[in-house]
């Protein structure tokens, strides 16, 4: 059900001003608008609203220790040798960021029941900025026998403490970082037209598991 009612100008100046646009609109006297593609054409406004940042650390750690094996009266045996151990540690670090992207926002997105409104946010999204090494934190122990490590190997590893920083990204409880900052972002722009922030829930489509989280997520360069 639609709800018409009157918008002055502080009303609409104030919608203006809940995503950052810093425009105000004129309005010579009051007029009579239809709040709901008000509503979605505020809430556009926002364009990819980024609510929730997080910079990730993880120090990767690899050890390598060089062995010999054989049998011995049908008896399997493996030693490792004193001199041939050789071990690392990488810093790693990502940005991850959370947004939701409000370009296809529409009616489809607004559910008004009576004097109570749900917004359903568009499906979340989480980006994550390549990792990097922090190469003045590498710490390198090699034996006598051994050689480095090299590019190679350290790319292999990076790529390790990637994929546990991912893994590490449904615990964080980013998800619902995101619908709670989003929501204070646009319960005010729906409030100005005239709903009381009771009636007011700013929701999902559905409720995202830690299992839906890695499909959410992008790399990207940073």
């Amino acid at each position: 059900m639609r709800k018409i009612i009157s918008v002055t100008m502080v009303l609409l100046a104030a919608m203006l001003a809940a995503c950052g646009n810093g425009q105000q609109e004129r309005v010579g006297e009051v007029q009579q608008v239809d709040t709901l593609p008000l509503m979605v054409m505020q809430i556009q406004k926002c364009s990819r609203l980024y609510t929730s940042e997080y910079q990730l650390h993880k120090i990767v750690t690899f050890d390598d220790t060089l062995s010999v094996g054989g049998k011995v009266f049908q008896q399997r045996f493996k030693l490792n040798l004193p001199l041939g151990k050789r071990r690392i540690a990488i810093p790693v670090k990502a940005s991850v960021k959370a947004y939701v992207d409000f370009s296809e926002f529409s009616e489809a997105n607004v559910r008004v029941r009576g004097d109570k409104v749900e917004i359903v946010l568009p499906d979340p999204e989480v980006t994550l900025t390549a990792t990097q090494i922090d190469h003045e934190g590498v710490r390198e122990k090699v034996s006598l026998f051994r050689s480095r490590f090299t590019d190679e190997e350290v790319t292999q590893i990076q790529r390790q403490g990637r994929d546990d920083i991912i893994k590490s990204i449904p615990r964080l409880g980013i998800i619902e970082n995101v619908r709670q900052n989003a929501a204070r972002q646009l319960v005010p722009i729906v409030e100005a037209l005239g709903y009381r922030p009771e009636n007011i829930t700013v929701t999902f489509r559905k409720r995202f598991t830690i299992s839906d989280i890695p499909n959410l997520i992008k790399t990207v360069e940073p």
